[in-house]
């Protein structure tokens, strides 16, 4: 008999993939602060550079987090 407190095989899958799609945006969302803060910093607009590294910073943190559930997870 199985503990009820183990999750079933499909559910993590669904659990990961979830996680995976949220990944995928928050690096996404990286790439886009990238690409706009260049394109600012190009521009002669250096104040943008500042707030997009923290922006930046908070979704390294997140990643980082995801990461972390992910191996407590399994």
């Amino acid at each position: 008999m199985k503990p009820r407190n183990r999750i079933a095989r499909a559910q993590r899958m669904t659990i990961i993939n979830g996680m995976l799609v949220f990944v995928i945006l928050i690096v996404v969302l990286q790439l886009w602060l990238l690409t706009a803060t260049v394109n600012a910093t190009l521009g002669g607009d250096t104040t943008v550079a500042l707030p997009a590294a923290l922006v930046s910073l908070l979704c390294l943190g997140l990643n980082i987090g995801l990461l972390r559930y992910l191996v407590r997870f399994e």
